[in-house]
């Protein structure tokens, strides 16, 4: 590089810059003098000394491995390593046997869960045979949103008796009753109806089986039956909570578990009436109606809707002519779309039929959709046409597609030929009158579709996929407290048939059974010990869908609330395995198939700021009895390998109960959670009480428990070497506030060398900081950077999440390992954190040279120190985030952010690369607006209307809902109101929407120990020098710092860009339909069904001249 001294420089042909000698000095003269100077400003040229530089790396390489070394203690814990080498063995990790061990472990468990609900389906079947109905029956039942409640006068209020709860670990900590369930009814459901009644008494025999299956398997959760009446019965039994308009909005027919296990796959096609005499009210209904179909569906059925005048559209034009997904994230598109509907123009329905049998007959001839029932559901105010050719011409006489219709409104002119479709093609009718009567009468169709399995008797198992239980109390509080893919949870249901005889044709689904399985205790049967620093295990439907992932993330941030995502159950495999480009794994999953698969991976740490280039083994299989199937990742390198050394249980004990060693309170040493009495015991304490005999009845892993042992005996010395430095003459450096080591096994060693008081890391290593501890989805934070790092050299980082705020402290962290020949395996992690206050200190000191330094042989600035105005000096780990600087508010940022131009030309020269990776479950602004804020400008009458008219039709339409059950029974006003609030409440456009997003890291070249360059920026030139430290991760950067370039070079960010597709291929993508595996059994036909059984129109009379006036006030207002 050419030297560039402080001497003038001026531009070709830029005169002499001083006049000739002896001449009287003229103004031109002085104007050229001024120009020269001016000149020499802006083209001279700052020499930084790279041999300066470079002794300062070195220096700095001395000073912080020596610091680092010292007090974390790792040269003598690898030191103790490798005095036990000759007692240990290192084995191949054997992947393909682990995960067929891992497997059938998932599947036991699962089994049992079947065989706990199959116990309740029997028992609640044998309750029906044997009881009577009995329309006055009076029966006092236990109420959960009224139990415990007394009236004035002390007295427990009907329905509401004493009910006795207590706080329970294992139902996190709710206060339940575990002797009793109680039952919970919709707000919309009469609570002393006779129907409801006598299911309610029916089904107190289930009380007793709840209690023995719990007995059976402690590590049972919710048990329940959810009635076809509407109530739900709930074990243990708990206090149910209202939401804040005292309504109970949950119904147990609206959940997925009940859906699924109560029909066979499905393929729906909506068919909607928007002519002109739908307006109004008609038009809310029908919305809602087909909002409330939509819930109805799961992953496992196909759905397509089409709105109808004299012309036939589609709602959503991409979909035009095919059937799609009903997954989340499907179904929530429809939504927004239906909200869009207008009405206009004259409704004929012939041509929306025909054109959708044309597609649901096309789905079978192709081989797509459920290949199962087909339904057709019709919503309109009326039919004039004569379409029985279409029906003759399409589905009879064999009608393989069930037609449903839905009336919508007071009109009954076309009752009997909206009746006569459905009653013809095998569906049923409803007169929908008011938004609260959407959902009883949509639930009508999940009862016809059910017929054929309840006369043959068919009990198929389902298994729901991943949702978030958000109806029981507490469920915000665990979003913190674990992995959020952990939070989820499946359901395992089954039907509940009447099996009296003479009810038989009508096919009578009493209800479903269920039981929760949380996917933590699923993926705790994959212990993390085995699968290494990177391993992981994870497990997905039929459907491709993740059901468990370490990279799933279901919740996202939405100001300062946790919120689940649109479409947080439908992520497929290949959006969080994204490597897998050409979907081998995917496909090889949904089909069952055992096997293996090796893939290069980039991976990211440390919230995808930190890109890991992995090699990955893939072994997966299939789950018997389920639709799932498991995988597991081992990383190649220290994946490969496990070690086993032996040691007594009495050294190992004593020393397992050092203050300063913990172990991963979520990991299974011993199950606590099968015995009552050992739920309050952690991890630690069960281990204790196992080894010293005080409770041989505790299951323990036998081989985690030897691991445990042996680290603990190994890392001793350890707790010993820091005490003594904390107890030596010269004390711990000021700054030096915590030394750590973390093992295979779980087992963590943490000294904190000065008091709470005192740390600026405050929250490092404590219970709160999940990212940095061993937990049951990852090993910490630290962990993996060290071990992807070269064993014994520090790798120094600047903690920087939710939990480590401020950027106030530094880690230095090392691997450990052992050898065998030519295997070696790693041990664990040692590492130390200190204050940034002191690395300044350190790196200010060794940054600069004395006024008294020999200049003679230095070319460039000296004396040179990095506190001068002239230079900015900066320490940059390996992925490019500034580790020390002078500029306190630099530290923690990502260097290209803060000079844009030295990180554009580091990346030209090699030395940083440039990695991107890929996030499909990123959530992107929305800039979608349904209507303009500057319409109130318009007119200044226009608020003042819009306030009116908003309370007539709230007023109105409250009225108009109000049928003459209400009357009698207040549930039903409450229902109108929340039912109207949902529905209009879903016109709120959300400002966060799902999004792929792509996101560049940057990896350092460690194989480059130096360079130095100049910029060109405009009237200036930046010099820059940076020298490796060696022995560690970072890089000492020096850069000129009186040139600015921020007008050439924009800074380099690590913001996500939104990967916009265009139109085509939005729309490919959003109807493709990858390999799915469907369920095995579909029953959508019987002969003895009784199809006569096909509705009527139950009228709900209201005031005539209520209904005048609302109908006037609501034209007046339209």
């Amino acid at each position: 590089m050419a030297v560039l001294q402080r001497t003038q420089m001026c531009s070709p042909g830029t005169p002499v810059c001083t006049g000739r000698p002896g001449t009287r000095p003229t103004w031109v003269t002085v104007f050229l003098l001024y120009s020269g100077w001016f000149c020499l400003l802006t083209k001279a040229q700052m020499k930084i000394p790279p041999e300066t530089v470079q002794k300062w790396a070195n220096s700095l390489s001395v000073e912080l491995n020596a610091v680092a070394s010292k007090y974390s203690g790792a040269a003598l814990l690898q030191k103790k390593l490798k005095d036990v080498e000759p007692i240990i063995r290192i084995e191949d990790v054997d992947g393909t046997a682990i995960v067929q061990d891992f497997s059938e472990e998932i599947e036991k468990m699962l089994g049992s869960k079947m065989k706990s609900v199959k116990r309740l389906a029997d028992t609640a079947e044998d309750a029906d045979l044997y009881h009577e109905f009995n329309s006055t029956l009076t029966f006092d039942y236990f109420n959960s949103m009224l139990i415990n409640t007394m009236d004035e006068e002390g007295n427990f209020i009907e329905l509401g008796g004493e009910f006795p709860l207590e706080e329970n670990e294992h139902f996190n900590r709710l206060q339940v009753n575990t002797l009793m369930s109680d039952i919970q009814v919709p707000t919309n459901v009469y609570n002393k109806d006779p129907d409801i009644l006598n299911g309610v008494y029916m089904s107190e025999a289930l009380n007793d089986v709840f209690i023995s299956n719990f007995q059976k398997d402690p590590t049972l959760t919710w048990q329940y039956f959810g009635s076809s009446t509407g109530f739900f019965r709930l074990y243990p039994g708990i206090k149910w909570t209202p939401d804040s308009n005292g309504v109970v909005a949950f119904d147990c027919r609206n959940r997925n578990w009940y859906i699924q296990a109560a029909t066979s796959p499905k393929d729906i096609i909506i068919v909607v009436d928007v002519s002109g005499s739908m307006k109004g009210l008609k038009l809310t209904i029908a919305k809602h109606t087909i909002n409330t179909i939509l819930d109805t569906l799961g992953e496992n059925d196909f759905v397509n809707i089409i709105a109808y005048t004299d012309y036939v559209r589609y709602v959503e034009p991409c979909f035009k002519g095919t059937l799609v997904q009903a997954d989340l994230d499907n179904r929530e598109h429809f939504k927004l779309l239906v909200e869009e509907l207008q009405v206009k123009g004259e409704g004929k329905v012939k041509k929306a039929m025909k054109e959708s049998f044309r597609v649901l007959n096309e789905a079978t001839a192709n081989g797509q959709g459920s290949l199962c029932n087909q339904a057709i559901m019709l919503i309109t105010d009326g039919a004039m046409e004569d379409f029985q050719s279409v029906f003759e011409e399409f589905n009879w006489p064999d009608k393989k597609v069930r037609v449903f219709t839905y009336l919508i409104g007071r009109d009954m002119t076309f009752a009997e030929s909206v009746k006569w479709i459905a009653c013809n093609n095998k569906g049923y009718y409803t007169h929908i009158n008011t938004l609260a009567d959407v959902q009883e009468n949509v639930m009508e169709y999940l009862h016809v579709l059910s017929r054929p399995m309840v006369i043959n008797h068919d009990h198929d198992i389902i298994w729901t996929e991943a949702y978030m239980d958000s109806v029981l109390p507490n469920t915000k509080e665990l979003f913190n407290s674990m992995a959020q893919s952990l939070l989820l949870m499946t359901t395992v249901a089954m039907p509940v048939f009447s099996k009296k005889k003479e009810t038989l044709s009508h096919g009578i689904l009493l209800g479903v059974v269920g039981t929760d399985v949380p996917l933590l205790e699923v993926m705790m049967l994959a212990p993390r010990y085995k699968l290494g620093a990177h391993g992981y295990a994870f497990l997905v439907t039929n459907n491709g869908y993740i059901l468990a992932h370490p990279d799933l993330r279901p919740l996202y941030k939405d100001g300062k609330k946790l919120k689940p995502k649109p479409n947080y159950n439908s992520v497929d495999l290949s959006e969080a395995e994204w490597e897998d480009t050409e979907e081998i794994l995917r496909t090889a999953m949904v089909k069952g198939e055992t096997g293996t698969l090796t893939i290069d991976v980039r991976s990211a740490v440390d919230k995808g700021k930190r890109p890991l280039f992995l090699k990955n083994d893939y072994f997966y299989t299939t789950i018997n009895e389920t639709p799932f199937s498991f995988g597991m990742v081992l990383t190649r390198g220290h994946g490969e390998y496990v070690f086993f050394g032996n040691v007594s249980v009495e050294e190992g004990l004593h020393d397992l109960q050092q203050p300063d060693l913990t172990i991963a309170d979520g990991w299974t040493y011993c199950e606590t959670d099968i015995d009552p009495h050992h739920r309050k015991l952690s991890q630690l304490q069960a281990v204790v009480r196992y080894l010293t005999g005080k409770e041989p009845d505790l299951e323990c892993d036998e081989i985690l428990l030897q691991q445990t042992l042996f680290d603990a005996v190994v890392t001793a010395p350890l707790e010993a070497y820091w005490t003594a430095l904390m107890l030596s003459g010269n004390g711990v450096e000021d700054g030096i506030e915590t030394a750590f080591l973390g093992t295979r096994s779980g087992l963590m060693r943490v000294t904190r060398y000065s008091g709470i008081e005192k740390r600026k890391g405050k929250n490092f290593l404590t219970r709160a900081d999940k990212e940095n501890l061993f937990t049951v989805d990852h090993f910490p934070i630290w962990y993996r950077l060290a071990a992807e790092n070269k064993p014994g050299q520090f790798l120094y980082y600047v903690p920087d999440d939710d939990v480590n705020k401020g950027k106030y402290t530094a880690v230095a962290v090392t691997s450990v390992t052992v050898t065998e020949g030519k295997r070696t395996a790693m041990a664990g992690a040692i590492g130390v954190q200190m204050s940034l206050d002191l690395l300044e200190r350190k790196f200010l000191a060794t940054t600069k040279q004395s006024n008294e330094t020999d200049c003679s042989n230095i070319e460039g600035l000296c004396p040179l120190s990095c506190e001068s105005v002239e230079i900015n000096c900066y320490l940059v780990d390996n992925n490019g985030f500034i580790v020390m600087s002078t500029e306190r508010g630099d530290i923690g940022r990502f260097f290209g952010e803060v000079d844009g131009s030295v990180m554009a030309q580091l990346l030209k020269s090699g030395l940083y690369k440039r990695v991107t990776l890929y996030d499909y479950q990123a959530m992107c602004k929305n800039s979608h607006h349904h209507s303009s804020g500057a319409r109130p400008l318009l007119s200044p009458f226009y608020g003042l209307m819009a306030a009116v008219k908003w309370l007539f039709s709230n007023l109105m339409l409250f009225l108009l809902e109000f049928n003459i059950c209400g009357l009698w029974h207040n549930d039903y006003l409450a229902d109108a109101k929340s039912t109207y609030h949902a529905t209009h409440r879903q016109k709120k456009v959300e400002s966060m929407v799902p999004c792929n997003t792509e996101y560049p890291g940057f990896i350092y070249d460690s194989t480059i120990r130096e360079t130095n360059s100049i910029i060109k920026c405009g009237r200036c030139q930046k010099m820059f020098v940076l020298q490796q430290v060696v022995n560690s991760n970072l890089v000492l950067l020096v850069v000129q710092a009186d040139c600015d370039c921020s007008r050439q070079y924009a800074p380099i960010t690590l913001t996500p860009r939104e990967v916009k597709y265009n139109a085509t291929v939005k729309c490919n993508r959003m109807k493709s339909q990858k390999i799915r595996r469907r369920p095995e059994s579909c029953h959508a036909y019987h002969p003895h069904e009784n199809a006569k059984d096909c509705g009527g129109a139950c009228e709900i009379s209201i005031s005539v001249a209520l209904f005048f006036l609302s109908l006037v006030t609501s034209l007046a207002l339209r």
